[in-house]
């Protein structure tokens, strides 16, 4: 029996899966097992309403939520959706266009901002402030958001700087990204009315 028939190696993986996003730089050993037993992995899921999205060219893995199928009994869900709020959501915006933009013009696959850098992203979106220190809590609520949705990493030994995961193209697609600077305009449009005076 080879480490990958062991069911502890199916167990690890399921679990790490139901904690969040799998990718393949943090444990390569573990990335080589999932897309081994990829088809087991999918096959105990779907009992559960779940589908495994591998996607081994960017090196991420998650569950999501299956859609409902007509006719069948809708499961109650095992996948929290976790709504965000309008700056939250500006970030992630602004990130996946940042992400776009790097991949067109670059051939590195790492993505790393400093936290200067997304504080001016976000800056021309937000009301005008006196208060500096104020707008960097503010941002730095946001990013740790972020983080914890696994959409940002900390680098080890770099506090000041961030990668951007690329799991975020999953979750913000091309045909959402083709409408983003329509969604921008209305963000800047939403910045200038919270900046008028009541």
């Amino acid at each position: 029996m080879s480490a990958l028939d062991q069911p502890a190696t199916l167990s690890t993986i399921l679990v790490t899966l139901m904690k969040g996003v799998t990718y393949r730089d943090s444990d390569p050993a573990q990335w080589q097992a999932l897309v081994a037993l990829s088809a087991r992995v999918r096959e105990y899921v779907v009992v559960l309403g779940l589908d495994l999205v591998l996607d081994e060219a960017e090196g991420y893995a998650y569950l999501r939520q299956r859609p409902a199928v007509e006719g069948e009994p809708e499961l109650p869900r095992l996948v929290v959706r976790r709504p965000l709020g309008y700056q939250a959501s500006l970030l992630v915006a602004l990130l996946r266009k940042k992400l776009a933009e790097f991949d067109a013009r670059s051939g590195d696959t790492r993505l790393v901002l400093r936290r200067d850098e997304i504080v001016d992203l976000l800056r021309i979106f937000l009301p005008d402030t006196a208060n500096e220190a104020r707008l960097l809590d503010r941002v730095e609520t946001h990013i740790n958001k972020l983080v914890e949705l696994g959409f940002l990493r900390r680098l080890r030994g770099r506090d000041d700087e961030l990668e951007v995961q690329r799991i975020l193209k999953a979750f913000v697609d091309a045909q959402w990204l083709g409408e983003i600077e329509e969604r921008l305009a209305e963000y800047r449009a939403h910045a200038a009315r919270a900046d008028e005076p009541s």
